[in-house]
């Protein structure tokens, strides 16, 4: 007889006893499904939640300042800002533009030097025009407080700074409207430089110019040279000009090639007159171009008249002298120029003693100097 397990499923007869009724699993996940649908239409119905219970957060987008405190706080009024301790320290002045500008940026420094009127670089300070408008040449002048209606005489002694003693020497033996013109290699620059301004020179800064025979007559490291990149010229102008402060203007050390190029010369004239400064030629090239320059870029400018000391006897010097005085009768004015030699130093502090009793007066070279409108 088979058993139940080879009987076929269709067909099958229940034994006695069985209710035919089992457990209806397909029909309660139905039911279940159809809750969980029926509940989440009617919470979107309800609750009015496009979200469907996501959690969310709303942020204001119309405005990047909602969430700034400082730029909230600038645009409605007057905001306290504090700044870092480190950048600026307690007690120290923060630089301002426009006519108002710190007492502390009035006052000169040990060398005289006025920091408002100093640009900070790679080589050191340099100088430039205040934000108030006043230049170095103005400020760093001497005033001129001679008789008016007398022929002026100025006298420029060129090559100081290299030997202390014979610089501070120089210094205390002429008068002070003499103007002193320091090359920029000595050691002890600042010193000298600025025993001279408190003596009451007005002062001058060497700037070594490409000679035509360069490089067999050589005036200095960072000579200016023609061919080069405006960029390296400028670059050797502010190392030069960073070596000391307190001058008015600058005089050329050679450079009868470099002042006869306009190409070369016009963005160096250019720099001096955006950063308020006087030239003045040594007049030994009369191919320089400098007075054209000078007075296209706004540059205070005179030229000197002659050299003093071109033979360094004390006859010749002497001799060169009554000649400057001619020239300064015949023209109203004349300049001179002579190095720094003890035996021209003496000469000059002799001949300038008694001046006055020819009826001629002595002023700085800045007296002299035409500035541009």
């Amino acid at each position: 007889m088979a058993n139940d397990l080879s009987t076929p499923l269709t067909g099958r007869k229940r034994k006695p006893g069985e209710t035919g009724r089992g457990f209806p699993v397909a029909r309660v996940l139905l039911a279940i499904i159809a809750l969980i649908g029926i509940g989440f239409v009617l919470r979107l119905t309800l609750a009015n939640d496009p979200n469907g219970g996501r959690p969310s957060q709303e942020v204001a987008i119309t405005s990047t300042r909602n969430s700034n405190q400082v730029a909230n706080a600038v645009a409605t009024g007057p905001a306290t800002i504090t700044a870092d301790p480190q950048q600026y320290p307690a007690g120290s002045t923060i630089p301002t533009t426009g006519v108002d500008v710190p007492a502390s940026a009035s006052q000169p420094d040990a060398f005289g030097v006025l920091p408002d009127l100093s640009e900070e670089t790679a080589n050191g300070p340099i100088p430039r025009i205040a934000s108030d408008g006043r230049t170095p040449f103005a400020t760093y002048s001497r005033p001129n407080t001679a008789p008016t209606g007398l022929p002026e005489v100025a006298i420029i002694v060129s090559g100081l700074g290299i030997n202390e003693q014979g610089s501070l020497d120089a210094i205390e033996r002429l008068p002070p409207d003499v103007t002193l013109a320091f090359a920029p290699y000595g050691k002890t620059l600042n010193n000298s430089v600025a025993a001279a301004r408190s003596s009451g020179h007005e002062i001058l800064l060497e700037i070594p110019l490409e000679p035509f025979d360069y490089p067999q007559n050589d005036p200095g490291p960072q000579t200016l040279l023609t061919g080069e990149t405006p960029r390296a010229n400028l670059d050797k102008l502010f190392w030069l000009m960073a070596r000391f402060g307190g001058y008015a203007g600058v005089i050329n050390n050679m450079g009868a090639r470099f002042t006869a190029s306009a190409a070369d010369f016009s963005p160096i004239m250019e720099e001096l007159g955006a950063r308020g400064l006087g030239y003045i030629d040594d007049g030994s090239s009369n191919r320089s171009v400098a007075p054209q320059l000078a007075a296209g870029n706004k540059v205070p400018f005179s030229r000197v008249d002659a050299m003093i000391d071109a033979n360094p006897s004390q006859q010749s010097i002497l001799a060169a002298l009554t000649s400057l005085e001619a020239k300064a009768v015949e023209n109203g004015h004349a300049i001179g120029i002579v190095s720094a030699l003890p035996i021209s130093v003496a000469a000059v502090a002799e001949w300038a003693a008694a001046l006055e009793s020819k009826g001629l007066v002595l002023v700085p070279a800045s007296a002299l100097m035409k500035q541009a409108e």
